[in-house]
């Protein structure tokens, strides 16, 4: 089998928040691969981590110490322009959709196109709507996010996020507004967009349902150490750590309640 290609390299990340009244590190020494076209999960309890550590991939924070390889190249070093191109190559959907209130679902879609620099008003627009096709809802072009329900909102994040075909897709805790049902069908969705387009997608989550339905790997987070890592199957047949043990069995509990 060919080597797996690690699209993000994380080398001894940690970050620390220095507040006026404490400091706190919530990241500690983190060290951990993302390989190309996996669906990769980051789970752990509120205050875990998981969170911060999605934003240092994005550099929405910068780190305190360590390294951020994404695509073989270290994020802090990129002069301006580098990193932007970079930037464009990762995007992000989160668990309160983000969309523009004032602006309608194919207007939030065409945004990032010409923010990457497409000129043409009728390449956005196609190329728009081709991403509304594909997450199911392009009669929803000319609504506005009021008029949406929860799971058709997050479709149109999600075709927000993949209208400048990037390498790699975070998920921040996407799911945790939405009800079972559409839960499912947004996971069932990504896993559809990853194997046909070999997209890299990371999700954050606190629940061990998601991770189970949708990832090849997870990483387990603990105040900010990265405590456990492996496949899925293995991780919920024989966790090792406590944490992981509390999170199989708070799963395994719900299942049967």
């Amino acid at each position: 089998m060919p080597e797996k290609k690690a699209i993000f390299k994380l080398k001894n990340v940690t970050k620390i928040f220095d507040t006026k009244d404490s400091i706190v590190k919530a990241l500690d020494d983190v060290s951990l691969e993302v390989y190309e076209g996996e669906i990769f999960g980051i789970i752990g309890m509120s205050g875990a981590g998981k969170s911060t550590l999605v934003r240092t991939l994005n550099r929405l924070e910068p780190l305190t110490e360590g390294t951020i390889l994404f695509d073989e190249q270290d994020l802090a070093l990129l002069p301006p322009k580098k990193l932007r191109s970079a930037m464009q190559q990762i995007g992000m959907i989160f668990q309160d959709f983000n969309l523009l209130t004032q602006r309608k679902a194919l207007d939030n879609i065409m945004l990032p196109m010409k923010i990457a620099g497409v000129r043409s008003a009728s390449v956005r627009r196609a190329r728009a709507k081709e991403m509304l096709n594909i997450v199911g809802i392009s009669e929803k072009e000319n609504t506005y996010p009021a008029q949406l329900s929860g799971g058709q909102k997050q479709r149109v994040a999600i075709a927000r996020a993949l209208s400048v075909s990037p390498k790699v897709l975070l998920c921040d805790e996407v799911t945790s507004a939405l009800d079972p049902k559409t839960t499912g069908e947004i996971l069932a969705l990504l896993r559809d967009i990853n194997q046909k387009t070999n997209i890299t997608i990371i999700i954050i989550t606190h629940e061990m349902a998601v991770i189970e339905k949708i990832c090849n790997r997870v990483a387990i987070m603990n105040d900010g150490k990265l405590v456990e890592i492996g496949n899925v199957s293995e991780i919920f047949t024989n966790p090792k750590t406590d944490t992981a043990k509390q999170l199989v069995y708070r799963e395994v509990k719900a299942i049967y309640e």
